[in-house]
């Protein structure tokens, strides 16, 4: 017997299309662009921004993992209160709310002048980018069938990678400040098109019902549940470990390589992300193929493992082949939008919206004691070897809690999570 779409009307290409161009789905796939945007153009203009407002030499890394840690915490805060928002007011909710505040937050980023301000305003900005990922990946999750969600949610994963690519041309051919006010303007006007969207229909099915909804306490509460939630939160640790220390800090690593010319952060950022955009592409169509999560970030995990060697240990000191492993090591982290798509699939109704904003948010915040664990191991260890130890560690670690995890291609998400 044929699959069929909630409708009823058989599963064929036509019908897929219809399905992702719908308005929530397209809402929350350009919703993720502009915080891809936002969240990475810090990433590319690290270096100028920081030179402007008085900075230089070993000051322009020690001031970037600070502010980057910031905003990683930020990132943490903001996903468990969006989180929570999400499962108790809806997912609406936390669209309007977590783009009014990124927006305007990046907006003042333009104007700052001093470390101070700086690091207020991302702290800010990542409060506000915390909830943007999350509550798409639900709202989408929720609305199609489950037969053709992880098309739609590679479709917003994807259109977030092209987020940060977009924001490399920018800054490439604007000033950092004007960057910024782009940034902030852009959601602004996505603002306007999400008066359009309506809530998901689970969520109001259980709106009214006396549950326990956005409780996080109940993810702590019951053993199972918790292991679950922390295994989510470990498979996404190498995604950020190559993000936020091998591609952010790529210009430091160029050195201690031995490249011949200076390493750019921004085209470090922009191939890497080139790069996941058709990782996320080839893991959400593999995972369809092989009608298993599980199987296809696996396939992702080794992947990246072979590319974090590569980059470390590579004897060649051309900047093209340096890009080049950059971009591999992008495609690498293509498995973003299943690690998303596994977190909101393992849990019912009334906690998905809260697990699935704040496991990307924890594996985000976890860039804080991967980096002091870089920065600790690198005076004995040296910048290379350091690094290897810490992304060594995390692969590893990633590996295990994926073997232990449930799969959920085939879940049914019309559940909830009983209080116990």
């Amino acid at each position: 017997m044929a699959n069929t779409m909630n409708s009823g009307a058989p599963i064929n290409n036509k019908n897929i299309m219809k399905s992702l161009v719908q308005i929530p789905v397209m809402v929350a796939a350009l919703g993720y662009l502009v915080d891809m945007y936002d969240l990475f153009l810090f990433s590319i203009v690290r270096v100028p921004s920081l030179k402007a407002i008085g900075f230089n030499g070993d000051d322009l890394l020690s001031n970037g993992v600070l502010l980057l840690n910031v905003q990683m915490a930020g990132l943490l805060l903001g996903g468990i209160f969006w989180g929570i928002l999400g499962d108790k007011r809806g997912r609406l909710s936390v669209l309007f709310g977590s783009i009014i505040i990124y927006s305007l937050a990046n907006i003042a980023n333009g104007f700052v002048h001093t470390i101070d301000q700086y690091v207020v305003l991302r702290f800010i900005a990542g409060i506000g980018l915390a909830g943007e990922l999350g509550a798409g990946i639900t709202l989408v999750a929720e609305t199609l069938p489950k037969e053709i969600r992880g098309y739609g949610t590679t479709l917003v994963a994807t259109m977030g990678v092209l987020g940060a690519i977009l924001a490399y041309f920018i800054t490439d051919l604007t000033d950092w400040r004007v960057s910024y006010f782009i940034g902030g303007g852009l959601g602004l006007l996505l603002l306007i098109l999400r008066m359009k969207v309506f809530e998901s229909s689970m969520f109001k099915s259980i709106k009214e019902r006396k549950i326990q909804k956005g409780n996080m306490l109940m993810l702590f509460n019951n053993r199972e549940r918790f292991s679950r939630y922390f295994k989510c939160i470990l498979v996404g640790l190498p995604i950020w470990f190559v993000v936020g220390i091998l591609i952010t800090f790529s210009p430091e690593f160029g050195k201690a390589l031995g490249i011949k010319e200076p390493v750019e952060a921004g085209k470090a950022v922009m191939l890497a992300f080139s790069g996941q955009v058709l990782g996320d592409i080839c893991s959400g169509f593999m995972s369809q193929y092989l009608k298993s999560r599980k199987k296809a970030i696996a396939v992702f995990l080794m992947l990246s493992m072979i590319f974090i060697l590569v980059y470390l240990l590579y004897p060649s000191q051309e900047l093209f082949i340096f890009y080049a492993i950059c971009t591999c090591l992008g495609f690498a982290n293509g498995y973003w939008t299943l690690f998303i798509t596994i977190s909101a699939e393992l849990f019912g109704t009334n906690l998905r919206s809260t697990v699935a904003t704040t496991a990307p948010n924890f594996v985000r915040g976890a860039i804080i004691p991967l980096t002091a664990a870089f920065l600790w191991l690198k005076p004995q260890l040296g910048t290379i070897y350091s690094a290897l130890s810490v992304g060594m560690v995390a692969l590893i670690i990633s590996l295990l809690a994926l073997w232990f995890l449930d799969e959920t291609f085939s879940k049914d998400l019309n559940y909830v999570e009983e209080d116990k």
